[in-house]
């Protein structure tokens, strides 16, 4: 008997290290989920990552990281959250954001998982 793949929402799945996360998810065979923020604007390369991937089979759960309701109806639907945001430019700001995704994480109730990952983790 096979055991059920966990769904998994990946946050910051455009950037460098995050879209690497979720084209290995997708070949593990995840449900695969990421996370479309529109504080991403009109980022050509990020929306062209982020449609590839649903493409692939990725699901885009559109929400806000200043919409608290809508970022606990995203991690709702999944088992595992991976956190991939860039923050080396602004560090103190994503430390803000990360907060945010961890409020929604934990009125959500159902993550078994969560894993927080920066290029500078990486890089050291």
């Amino acid at each position: 008997m096979a055991m059920e793949k966990s769904r998994v929402l990946i946050v910051g799945g455009s950037g460098y290290i995050g879209r690497r996360i979720v084209a290995a998810s997708l070949a593990e065979g995840h449900p695969t989920f990421v996370l479309l923020r529109p504080e991403i604007g009109l980022n050509i390369d990020k929306l062209q990552i982020l449609l590839a991937f649903k493409a692939q089979g990725a699901r885009l759960l559109e929400a806000s990281l200043d919409d608290h309701d809508g970022l606990v109806a995203a991690v709702r639907q999944v088992d595992v959250v991976v956190s991939a945001m860039s923050g080396v430019h602004h560090r103190s700001h994503n430390i803000l954001l990360q907060l945010k995704l961890v409020k929604a994480i934990k009125e959500a109730g159902n993550v078994k998982v969560i894993y927080f990952l920066s290029a500078q983790q990486i890089n050291t």
